[in-house]
């Protein structure tokens, strides 16, 4: 009996679990291969949602996919840990030991196999060694690092509240996630009031820093201009052109030689890939860290090995490191890589099809764009059509991945137990 092929997918983002829920229902499900998805956590959570999870306006209990019951029902096996360096020469990857949060190992250092390894291990912010960031900003990159800001926030929202004191928080980036992090932040303050113990709740004062000549430079001019206006209406100070050039303790140096105090200092600016891409096997990477891919998303280095979504680089025609297109690329790979397992049919190259964007300012409004240049949203609804655009979109991911009739029960689900909970995270 011949031996099954080892397909290795390294992270379970929106790419890579995408990926191996697809081919667990054909490869994996008719004993083709064997796939095994490798992550550092033991859940996936759909990253544009994570400022909503630094914000405290959304609950991430309920918004969490677990990789051993999601591999249980379509196929696949799922291995918690991190690739800390892959062996291309003999096809291996090498997982860093599993701690537990007390600094226990629970799992030595271990080797896979593969025939196929794709890399999907996403990015994280880039700093670009601005001086004082690593040591005295936050960072909303993942779960772990989402939640560590919602517990700070928190924290600091009843110092303010009993001190009668302003809360001062500045965020460096004026991207989407960024910009959508200050709504919500202030989302959160008005629902606050439905809980706090007086009328009046803490005061916050929010400044977004961005260093180019406008916010959301992805989008339309119009539409930059009406989320200024719309972040300047709830009192978030909008600053353009605001090059940073250090951080401290507490708070921004500004290259024009000004000074933004802040108590909490977030960093939401620049992408690039995790640092751990430099060892997996010599691949060439860009400036930022991304595994540079042909346009078919195989590495240019390795017939092995392909990268998708935020850690991969098409030196042809670059592609935006956003969710749309880490999905377009998922989708390919299910697509083609069975013919390459079956009977070593190339893959082709992959087309990405711009579907259009949407930004949602929290419940304040909401604009999208199509491809052509048409936007949508704003008005008197306050971008209803954007913001359920935005919604349905995550729905999509969601039935996606459970199927239609448990990614319907989710949305059920999720109804109901807003329905109980309060509106807001308060523990």
């Amino acid at each position: 009996m011949a031996t099954k092929s080892e397909i290795l997918i390294v992270g379970g983002g929106v790419a890579g679990l995408a990926l191996a829920t697809r081919l667990g229902e054909t490869l994996g499900k008719r004993g083709e291969a064997r796939i095994t998805l490798i992550d550092k956590s033991f859940s996936h959570v759909w990253k544009p949602m994570l400022h909503c999870f630094a914000a405290g306006t959304v609950q991430n209990e309920n918004n969490r996919i677990s990789f051993m019951s999601q591999a249980s029902r379509h196929y696949f096996d799922f291995w918690p840990g991190e690739v800390i360096a892959v062996d291309r020469q003999n096809r291996k990857a090498v997982l860093g030991p599993v701690q537990s949060t007390d600094g226990t190992v629970v799992l030595e250092e271990r080797t896979v196999e593969y025939d196929a390894l794709v890399l999907a291990i996403g990015s994280c912010a880039n700093d670009f060694g601005t001086p004082g960031v690593a040591e005295h900003c936050l960072f909303i990159d993942n779960l772990v690092e989402a939640n560590g800001f919602n517990e700070k926030f928190r924290l600091e929202l009843l110092k303010a509240f009993a001190a009668n004191k302003e809360l001062d928080i500045a965020i460096v980036g004026g991207g989407a996630t960024g910009t959508q992090l200050a709504a919500e932040l202030h989302k959160a303050l008005d629902l606050v009031r439905l809980y706090s113990f007086e009328r009046n709740p803490p005061r916050l004062k929010i400044t977004l820093l961005e260093a180019g000549a406008r916010i959301l430079p992805a989008f339309p001019e119009q539409v930059s201009e009406a989320a200024r206006k719309q972040l300047e209406h709830i009192k978030v100070e909008v600053r353009t052109g605001a090059q940073v050039s250090g951080a401290d303790a507490g708070g921004f140096m500004l290259k024009d030689g000004s000074y933004v105090p802040a108590t909490l200092r977030v960093w939401a600016a620049g992408v690039k890939a995790p640092t751990v891409t430099t060892r997996f096997g010599g691949l060439s990477l860009n400036r930022s860290g991304q595994v540079i891919v042909q346009p078919n998303l195989r590495s240019v280095d390795d017939e092995r090995i392909f990268a998708m979504g935020d850690c991969s680089f098409i030196s042809d025609e670059p592609l935006p490191p956003t969710a749309q297109v880490a999905r377009q690329q998922a989708h390919h790979l299910a697509r083609h890589l069975p013919a390459l397992i079956r009977n070593g049919t190339d893959v082709p190259n992959c087309v990405f099809r711009n579907k259009g964007a949407i930004v949602a300012l929290g419940d304040y409004n909401g604009w999208g764009t199509l491809p052509g240049g048409t936007v949508f949203g704003g008005g008197m609804l306050k971008g209803l059509s954007a913001r359920i655009g935005h919604l349905m979109l995550y729905r999509q991911h969601q039935v996606e991945l459970y199927g239609l009739y448990r990614g319907l029960l989710s949305c059920l689900a999720d109804w109901i137990d807003a329905l109980v909970k309060p509106s807001i995270r308060l523990d």
